[in-house]
């Protein structure tokens, strides 16, 4: 019991040090990020949202909280989910099309000034890369979350997009990271469309 309880605090404490690393680093980076929300939502475009593995859960709640309700009572607003069911998994494995996961529902929707949002923590997520690469093609600005090990989607940004770079490795505490930065950036819409007008 002593060990699990030793655990626990060193779980906490390794928390609030990373919740303290990224407090010195992201505050105006997601500012930023959430000034674009809001500006494509007011010019009535939609968000439209991604994630892999454990990442998928992260962009499952950005969603929910933009098509229900963060905290406000307010009218929803347009988000999309980027989703693999089943079938549609199925017939993109069996063509051997994994590196293009959610390229087909994506050109399917996406419109000229919708913004793509990202979660790609591990740096690996060649699928996701590919579809930043067709969001700038089609003059989409995109938002990535990423963690320390992902230098490589530089590569696929833009000056008009935008990386929130988590300052940590473990894909874990990147998650709990992301999940912060989430509600944060729903906050920060609800507060300048709403709570700050009234």
């Amino acid at each position: 019991m002593t060990l699990m309880l030793e655990k626990i605090n060193y779980l906490y404490a390794e928390s609030i040090q990373n919740q303290i690393s990224a407090s010195k680093l992201l505050p105006d980076i997601i500012t930023d990020a959430a000034q674009k929300m809001v500006d494509t939502l007011l010019n009535e475009n939609k968000i439209i949202v991604c994630g892999q593995g454990r990442a998928y859960a992260n962009a499952q709640f950005l969603v929910a909280n933009l098509l229900h309700k963060y905290e406000l009572a307010r009218p929803s607003f347009p988000a999309v989910l980027l989703s693999l069911d089943g079938v549609i998994a199925s017939a993109l494995y069996a063509n051997n099309q994994q590196d293009n996961l959610y390229l087909c529902q994506f050109e399917a929707i996406a419109e000229k000034g919708d913004l793509l949002f990202v979660y790609a923590p591990c740096g690996n997520e060649n699928n996701l890369f590919n579809l930043m690469h067709c969001a700038n093609n089609r003059e989409l600005r995109v938002i990535v979350l990423t963690g320390n090990n992902n230098d490589y989607v530089k590569g696929f940004l833009t000056e008009q997009d935008l990386e929130i770079p988590v300052p940590m490795h473990k894909e874990s505490r990147i998650l709990e990271q992301h999940l912060f930065i989430t509600n944060s950036l729903c906050e920060l819409i609800d507060f300048s469309l709403f709570a700050h007008n009234s």
